[in-house]
């Protein structure tokens, strides 16, 4: 589920169908939530590390996590059957286990890092009709757009001069302010 529509974004570009598909919208869009989601407060946690003893599968978190015994978690971005829906057994400050039947994996880093989710309070479930988050993400979808589409990857700025850097930190920085609190504390944007 993305926050912003492939219909938003063709109508913000001005794009016709028969120029850009749909998929290829998508993937702009997927790739500005990918950038910008997950800097937000959100129920989502760094996976650092995973092993699997007894048919008991143990996630080592990057950060201190809210899970607790019973909830619903979604791992994404680890290897096979690591990756799945799991219910949480046990609970660490910064590890959490579920039951997974399967041969021993032995305590294996995470790189790049997985994700675990709150089942169905991930990003796009809790910023859906923020207006704040939907701009952001759509200026964020614009210029990875722009930059992938401009003649020699470089966009004309409003001053007719070329600007090549707009993939750059800056365009972080110039979605901050619509973001405010949102921004989670524990990330580094700088």
């Amino acid at each position: 589920m993305s926050i912003i529509t492939v219909a938003q974004l063709r109508s913000t570009l001005g794009v016709s169908s028969s120029l850009y598909n749909d998929a290829y919208l998508q993937d702009v869009i997927d790739a500005a939530e990918g950038t910008l989601l997950p800097l937000l407060v959100q129920n989502s946690i760094a996976i650092t590390a995973f092993k699997l003893k007894d048919n008991v599968a143990t996630f080592y978190s990057r950060d201190a996590h809210n899970f607790v015994a019973g909830d619903s978690v979604i791992v994404t971005g680890l290897p096979s059957p690591f990756t799945a829906t799991h219910t949480v057994t046990g609970v660490t400050t910064l590890a959490f286990t579920a039951a997974l039947t399967n041969a021993d994996v032995a305590v294996r880093p995470s790189i790049p890092n997985g994700t675990a989710t709150l089942s169905g309070y991930g990003a796009a479930t809790l910023y859906s009709g923020d207006p704040n988050v939907e701009k952001a993400l759509m200026i964020i979808s614009v210029e990875i757009f722009q930059s992938v589409t401009a003649a020699g990857g470089q966009i004309e700025g409003i001053d007719f001069q070329s600007t090549p850097y707009r993939m750059g930190r800056g365009l972080l920085n110039r979605c901050i302010g619509l973001l405010g609190s949102k921004i989670d504390s524990g990330v580094w944007i700088g």
